[in-house]
């Protein structure tokens, strides 16, 4: 599979795909905070506070995500669900 993707043109099950590519891609480690995305994220990134209100419901229920750019819809990486909400909230990527 060739990365990055434009994930507006994803159905949830190639977004599925897509984003066990980046972890392959990524050996396993989160492209925002380089821990192991089977662990929790990185102390820095975990210590942030992140307004659950702002994301959709559910948002929290998977540990990794695809991120990607709101602006281009292109892909960026596997993340932590936290470094997802917090590059987002934060960040606004």
């Amino acid at each position: 599979m060739e990365l990055p993707v434009n994930y507006n043109n994803l159905h949830y099950r190639k977004r599925r795909a897509v984003r066990e590519a980046y972890v392959k891609v990524q050996d396993g480690f989160c492209c925002h905070c380089k821990a192991p995305l089977k662990s929790s994220p990185a102390m820095d990134i975990a210590e942030k506070p992140v307004d659950a209100s702002l994301f959709p419901e559910g948002f929290f229920n998977w540990p990794v995500h695809l991120h990607h750019c709101h602006e281009t819809g292109m892909t960026i990486g596997a993340t932590h669900a936290h470094c997802n909400a917090v590059l987002w909230q934060y960040y606004g990527i």
